[in-house]
């Protein structure tokens, strides 16, 4: 059988922690409850060869092998700007928003992209083109069997050419590609979008989708791959530690090519290719696991995909975070740790209490009581007569006092023989919670060159939890050791990735629910009972400190700059007791970073908001003060499941100024029940219009009064 790392799947678990109310408290300093890690660079070592190469993969990959190959059965447990742009080449097109984005500059894939002249979206395998002046669908494209419109997709679009990132596996090509076998991995599809929608190339790497960003028209994508190994079930009565042992035998023999990370490109005629990361482009950092490898694919969309320039470091990635030059990638090694499910414990008997003492065997009532006297040599062991009773004594514990020589002794028969001490199982050691962090530069055209690989303690909350700023990396993280936790930010040398500062004891016993960054200040959110709003001054790199703190019932789980001093907070409300109520908008004044202060908060009752978890979902337009998101209701009296909550934020104060629904779906045709609707799931302003988008279509609203203004259906047929 074929094994991964990944096995069994992942199972994420979230929890809904609970606050208290409190008042504006003066800054403490603290200091981190957990074990510190030795925080420096990974050196960069390069292969001498392909040789050297597969030797040291071979070696560290066996290393991590166990006797279910690589893994187990177990079930894993897991600055202020506007966001305004003008088309490329088209100074006619409208004022228009972009994509919700860490860094300005740095375009990140999502299910709509617009150039102000045009509206792009992808959602249930179809791609459609909406022209925003005459607000009528120009172009459409399927790309997948309608079987398969659950694939997630999104969209990263330059001038006339689109990418669309089809993240799952098991996508099957529609149309001129269909006979092809269905991918294993993610796959990318190319559209020539200057007429009609076509597909013009496609890439389809081996592994598993970790993200992709895009400066200009060129795109970094970013792949993980475990080598491709097969182990051969041993069968039932072979130990755990013979099912290892000749797991890493197998390991030990296996080709450069399993570990190689591979890819198929197809051009507009359908003719395909295959590659391979050639071994000079694969480096590693002095310690490393061999049980997976990071691929960066570059390329520029103007050209096509056929010209990929793949470069692999043996490492694992699970976050991206990009700038105009760089490219990080991270990891948490014991996010993926196999944890072992126990069985419960199921006692059917009473328990026996500390006084209890070993019952006697009564004799029968016709057969006389036999008691051994102990000889001064050893009693011999036999198998009492057949006529004799035996009465079993509970054995005395040792004393310095010798027994009485006349005192009963029991006579136990003596096992046949002894039984085999078991082989004693071979327990992998749990890695560190560490987040290992990789860069890679991209300041030239072409492939990107990694430049080094470092670590820090704790784990990361999202790719908000990086910032990179005057040649300095921070990174923000949350420790746990047992029911203890407590999170910091450490900062680091962007060239070397060692560490030059960092600020610690950042709300103990609590996680880290946002992070943002902003210039040379940062801002930390924690929750457990209570959300500290931590403000942190980091001009001096060496020396970070934290200079001020807010204390408030419900926490922020996205932080947006709104200008000057403010700062918008996005998240839920809690009791006092640390429970959940609903969505909660808040202003913050944090122009003076010892004293921040909530100047208003908006709250839904029972909703919720996809930007809670995905920022791309929420949108600012500074213009005007408008911030738009989407909410899901449940068991209130407005019918707003789905709608998208719009805001009016100014300086001083957050209010509603009323929300926008799509039509809800029918059943079609003899259906007895109407397709699963999301509801709204992104909103973008082209000139004085407010465009929301769902499953269903988009609709248009003046962006002043929220009056419909136009609704595009999109064809379910289609």
């Amino acid at each position: 059988m074929r094994t991964s790392i990944r096995t069994a799947g992942a199972v994420t678990l979230a929890a809904a922690l609970l606050a208290t109310a409190c008042s504006p408290t003066e800054t403490e300093p603290g200091a981190s409850r957990t074990t510190p890690v030795d925080l420096g660079n990974i050196k960069l070592v390069s292969y001498r060869g392909c040789d050297d190469m597969l030797a040291g993969l071979r070696a560290a990959t066996a290393k991590q092998v166990g006797p279910w190959g690589l893994g187990g059965p177990q079930i894993m447990y897991m600055e202020a700007r506007s966001d305004v742009a003008t088309a490329r080449g088209k100074s006619s097109a409208p004022e228009h928003s972009t994509t919700n984005v860490h860094e300005a500059g740095v375009d990140e894939p999502d299910l709509v992209k617009t150039d102000g002249n045009r509206v792009i979206t992808v959602n249930r395998g179809v791609l459609r083109v909406v022209d925003a002046a005459t607000r009528k669908v120009t172009g459409t494209l399927k790309l997948v069997d309608p079987e398969q419109a659950w694939a997630p997709a999104d969209l990263l679009v330059s001038g006339d050419r689109a990418l669309v990132l089809f993240s799952g596996g098991g996508i099957i090509p529609f149309g001129a590609m269909a006979k092809r076998p269905a991918s294993p991995g993610p796959r990318y599809v190319l559209i020539d979008l200057s007429g009609e929608p076509k597909v013009i190339g496609s890439l389809t790497p081996n592994g598993s989708h970790v993200d992709a960003r895009m400066i200009g028209s060129t795109v970094r994508l970013v792949v993980r791959s475990q080598p491709e190994i097969n182990f051969p079930d041993a069968g039932p009565d072979v130990s755990e530690n013979e099912r290892t042992r000749l797991n890493a035998d197998i390991v030990k023999k296996a080709p450069l090519e399993a570990w190689l990370p591979k890819f198929e490109t197809t051009d507009a005629k359908g003719v395909t290719s295959t590659g391979s990361v050639k071994c000079d482009q694969v480096s590693h950092p002095a310690e490393y696991t061999g049980s997976s490898m990071l691929t960066v694919h570059s390329f520029d969309l103007s050209q096509g995909l056929a010209e990929t320039t793949p470069i692999s470091v043996a490492a694992d990635g699970d976050t991206v975070y990009g700038t105009g030059s760089s490219l990080y990638v991270t990891s948490n090694p014991r996010w993926w740790w196999p944890r072992p499910i126990e069985s419960p414990v199921i006692d059917d008997a009473p328990a026996a209490t500390a006084t209890a003492q070993a019952p006697q065997v009564e004799p029968a009532p016709t057969e006389p009581t036999v008691t051994v006297t102990p000889a001064p040599a050893p009693v011999p062991t036999g198998t009492p007569s057949a006529d004799a009773s035996v009465t079993v004594m509970p054995v005395p514990a040792p004393t310095d006092t010798p027994a009485p020589t006349d005192a009963p002794v029991t006579v136990t028969p003596a096992p046949t023989s002894a039984p085999p001490t078991p082989e004693p199982v071979k327990t992998p050691v749990e890695p560190p919670e560490e987040t290992e962090v990789h860069r890679f530069d991209i300041g030239a055209a072409g492939a990107p060159r990694y430049v080094a690989s470092g670590k820090v303690p704790g784990r990361l909350l999202n790719q908000y939890s990086l910032s990179e700023h005057e040649g300095h990396l921070r990174v923000a993280t949350t420790s746990t050791s047992g029911q203890d936790s407590s999170s910091a930010v450490y900062v680091l040398k962007a060239d070397t990735l060692n560490k030059v500062g960092e600020v610690g004891g950042l709300g103990a016993g609590e996680r880290i629910y946002s992070v943002r960054f902003i210039g040379p200040v940062g801002y930390v959110v924690t929750f457990k009972q209570v959300d500290p709003l931590y403000t942190l001054d980091l001009r001096d790199p060496a020396a970070p400190r934290k200079t001020g703190e807010l204390k408030i019932t419900g926490y922020s789980a996205y932080l947006h700059p709104a200008g000057d001093g403010r700062l918008i907070g996005l998240g839920q409300e809690a009791s006092e007791k640390g429970r959940t109520l609903g969505t909660q908008v808040s202003l913050f004044d944090v122009g003076d970073p010892a004293n921040p202060r909530r100047l208003s908060q908006m709250f839904q009752k029972d909703s919720g908001s996809e930007a809670e978890w995905d920022p791309h979902a929420f949108l600012y337009w500074a213009k005007t003060g408008t911030a738009v998101l989407p909410l899901n209701t449940w068991n209130g009296t407005e019918q707003t499941n789905g709608a998208a909550l719009v805001l009016k934020i100014d300086e001083s104060a957050v209010t509603k100024v009323g929300t926008i629904v799509h039509a809800r779906p029918k059943p079609a045709g003899n259906a007895r029940f109407a397709p699963y609707d999301p509801g709204i799931r992104r909103s973008i302003v082209i000139g004085d219009s407010l465009w929301t988008v769902s499953d269903l279509g988009l609709k248009v609203n003046a962006l002043n009064d929220l009056a419909d203004q136009a609704w595009i259906p999109f064809d379910q047929t289609s």
